[in-house]
């Protein structure tokens, strides 16, 4: 597949991240929007990788060039999960001590 199949479907799925950070007021589905957005990078990322390993292969076989950016896909994995844990407890959290995850709501708890 031609790699500008991959580009169009990472800013179409970027670009969806980002409509639903922007309009939606429910912490969960913003937070949902961001991993999405982690995921249309990582997919970028993965295809010009291996478009990038395809042309180093042709120039030599025993080449390994052109992995460093599953590398970086691998090391945004574990961060996302870690982002995951943390943002999801503070979200129940949230919700056990304020019955809603409306980040309006949540705007105006300042003291």
């Amino acid at each position: 597949m031609p790699i500008t199949y991959y580009i169009v479907l990472s800013i179409v799925l970027f670009c969806i991240g980002v409509v639903g950070v922007l309009t939606r007021r429910n912490a969960i589905i913003i937070f949902m929007c961001v991993e999405l957005m982690l995921n249309a990078v990582n997919l970028l990322l993965v295809a010009f990788s291996k478009m990038h390993n395809g042309v180093a292969m042709a120039k030599d076989p025993a080449s390994t060039v052109g992995i460093d950016g599953q590398l970086f896909v691998f090391f945004i994995m574990v961060v996302a999960a870690a982002e995951v844990c943390v943002g999801l407890s503070i979200i129940v959290m949230v919700y056990r001590n304020t019955h809603s995850v409306d980040v309006n709501f949540l705007n105006r708890l300042k003291n």
